[in-house]
């Protein structure tokens, strides 16, 4: 059995944003070695989210239409618009944030088949910041043979 850990780092300049993050785990699996096993692909912030789907802009303007439905908060970068949170009570204004990754889940654990991510033909991996403009970590752990 062998492992191999990668860190990612993130830092969007707008709240919100969606990052296809599909080559830097393939080139991460290549440099791991792994034949055979996963790689757990998992955000580090409770603010952000990883998500397998098709890399489609329509489908991505469902997506952020989903999420603002579901856990509003500002529609544009001004943090003091959306709906009063009691987690905004704690000084924080990222309520909306912390439900959205509920919603869309911080990881997803990839295949590895002969040396590569084993995903269906229209499958990428997605980074989903819903609290940007810092850096924030997503970390790749390989796991396998």
């Amino acid at each position: 059995m062998k492992t191999a850990t990668k860190y990612l780092t993130f830092e969007l300049a707008q709240r919100r944003g969606l990052v296809r993050i599909t080559d830097e785990v393939e080139a991460f699996c290549r440099e791991s070695a792994l034949e055979d096993g996963m790689i757990l692909v998992s955000a580090m912030h409770i603010t952000a989210a990883v998500f397998v789907n098709d890399d489609e802009p329509g489908l991505h303007q469902d997506i952020e239409e989903w999420v603002q439905r579901l856990a509003p908060g500002p529609a544009s970068d001004d943090r003091t618009a959306g709906p009063e949170y009691r987690h905004h009570h704690s000084g924080e204004d990222n309520g909306d944030a912390h439900l959205k990754n509920l919603l869309v889940g911080h990881e997803v654990i990839v295949p590895v088949t002969k040396g590569r991510l084993d995903l269906g033909p229209w499958q990428q991996i997605f980074y989903y910041e819903f609290d940007g403009r810092r850096k924030k970590r997503l970390i790749l752990k390989a796991l396998g043979v």
